[in-house]
């Protein structure tokens, strides 16, 4: 069961993984420093969410462990442990049920598992103890033309390639990459972008892998930055060479070229998250995350695509 996971989900859970490569370019020229992204939060363990707000953290609401609501948990922020007051999860955030993982191990059709996934609201904020006084939040994209945007994306981990894949063996915590791509589709949830073959991909380009839910699409060089979306899941195209590669009980390997990823339209989601932000602080701590997330509204106002 865990193995398909990783396969329709891009181990969104709790396997790990960093950005994929071009197979012919040299992995020094995807390394950079971390005060790259200074905004860049890690979950425990693993996965990522991005510095909105002194206070507030936003995520994919996979990349939240829930156990950190209301518990001592810290999340870590240019380098520094900052505490969790709480995680609010958009409502219309749906688990992928063990029933439909058991029917998809069945019969082999993934295709009600995407459906599933297509049709969840896979974001979450977080509510830091302290603000954050050191790190400058980044702004959120308030347009609707991602279509065409070439947005960068960064994460730690595990890395591999186009061609070979990623190894699912290496450590899951290294050294921050950055790689960019082309949003080639968009929806009132997601947007998404596919990973090209070297004839016809950017210099530098990449996708996020497990292990980086919750991290960065971004727009803009320092100075301009604003999120565009958050790493979420992703699959393969009908007719992929995967398809005749892997079955079940066969190692599944992640970051093929060919692979479509997808992430979470950040400009579908602002009224939500200015609402759960601007809410006064006694009415945030009053409220259960459930009854914060209705207050906000509990569905997402997509903007003209």
């Amino acid at each position: 069961m865990r193995r398909l996971l990783l396969v329709v989900l891009l181990a969104i859970s709790s396997t790990a993984g960093a950005v994929v490569i071009r197979s012919d370019v040299n992995d020094a020229k995807y390394r950079v420093p971390a005060s790259a992204f200074p905004a860049l939060v890690d979950m425990p363990g693993e996965g990522h969410g991005v510095l909105i707000a002194a206070r507030w953290v936003v995520t994919a609401a996979h990349a939240a462990p829930m156990q950190m609501q209301g518990m001592e948990d810290e999340v870590s922020i240019g380098g520094v442990a900052r505490r969790v007051k709480r995680v609010i999860t958009y409502p219309g955030y749906r688990k992928l049920p063990d029933q439909l993982i058991k029917e998809a191990l069945a019969s082999g059709d993934l295709s009600k598992v995407h459906a599933f996934l297509a049709s969840s609201d896979d974001i979450a904020l977080i509510e830091l103890a302290s603000p954050v006084t050191d790190v400058t939040p980044v702004p959120l994209y308030r347009g609707n033309k991602e279509v065409g945007m070439t947005a960068q994306l960064v994460g730690k981990g595990a890395t591999g390639n186009g061609v070979e894949g990623q190894d699912s063996h290496s450590p899951h915590r290294t050294v921050l990459r950055r790689a960019f791509n082309v949003v080639v589709g968009a929806d009132a949830r997601y947007v998404w972008y596919r990973f090209d073959p070297p004839a016809s991909a950017l210099p530098l380009e990449g996708i996020m892998g497990s292990g980086d839910s919750g991290g960065p699409l971004i727009t803009g060089g320092r100075g301009s930055r604003q999120l565009v979306g958050l790493a979420s899941w992703s699959k393969y195209p009908a007719g992929h060479p995967f398809w005749s590669r892997w079955a079940p009980g066969r190692p599944f390997v992640e970051g093929l070229y060919g692979a479509i990823l997808y992430g979470v339209r950040i400009s579908s989601y602002i009224q939500w998250i200015e609402g759960v932000i601007s809410a006064p602080a006694n009415a945030r701590t009053r409220l259960q995350p459930a009854e914060a997330n209705q207050s906000a509204g509990n569905s997402p106002t997509p903007p003209n695509a």
